[in-house]
């Protein structure tokens, strides 16, 4: 069983940063794919970033140059840095683990972006 707690997530103006974490707890180690998806009203869940146990990393390409995707293996956490915020990055957010062919979510944090 892998468990998933995302944190970080509020209201934020736009151009603005947040950083959202997402601490894994369970069978999960640092070898195994983990990564951030979002969910605006009325959308589909889409991917934002993900990152590999070796590191590499890829992004949506809405969101690249402004999100950062990375990971402490000692701590089991994973964390998505968001700059440059823009009112259609508004979202639900989540933290997103794969294991043996098992995907694992979390439940979510709300991102806002508004003035």
């Amino acid at each position: 069983q892998v468990q998933l707690v995302e944190s970080g997530g509020g209201l934020v103006q736009p151009g603005g940063s947040l950083r959202l974490s997402c601490a894994a707890s369970g069978s999960i180690f640092s070898i195994n794919p983990m990564g951030w998806y979002r969910q605006a009203p009325g959308k589909q869940r889409e991917l934002v970033a993900v990152i590999t146990g070796a590191g590499n990393t890829n992004y949506a390409d809405s969101v690249k140059g402004r999100f950062a995707i990375s990971r402490d293996n000692a701590k089991n956490t994973v964390y998505l840095q968001m700059n440059s915020l823009e009112p259609e990055d508004t979202a639900v957010y989540y933290c997103n683990a794969q294991r043996h062919g098992i995907s694992y979510w979390g439940k979510g944090t709300l991102v806002t972006v508004s003035s």
